[in-house]
């Protein structure tokens, strides 16, 4: 699987693209056929301390899934994303075996 990660408004850490990157390859343990992967690392000008957001697409044959979430850390962000997409990967799962 191909993974991009695009830092937008500032420059991600090595341990940051890293925590991502590892998060986003455990997602070909729910679907085998992941195509690729593009994350957006947004940080949001506003006085609010929940001001980091991720976006992940994932490409999969014949569709692709998106999740945002937003928090205060890209981690937590990071990690809530990767959920809904979990979600998302069974339910294409088991729609395509038509369960």
């Amino acid at each position: 699987m191909k993974t991009t990660i695009n830092a937008i408004k500032f420059d991600a850490d090595r341990k940051l693209v890293a925590f991502v990157q590892d998060k986003v390859r455990k997602l070909s343990k729910f679907y085998d056929d992941i195509l690729a992967a593009e994350v957006f690392l947004k940080l949001e000008n506003t006085q609010e301390t929940d001001n980091k957001i991720v976006e992940i697409k994932i490409e999969i044959p014949g569709n692709s899934l998106f999740s945002r979430k937003q928090s205060k850390t890209f981690e937590e962000s990071t990690d809530l994303a990767i959920d809904a997409l979990k979600l998302q990967l069974i339910k294409h799962k088991e729609k395509m075996r038509g369960v």
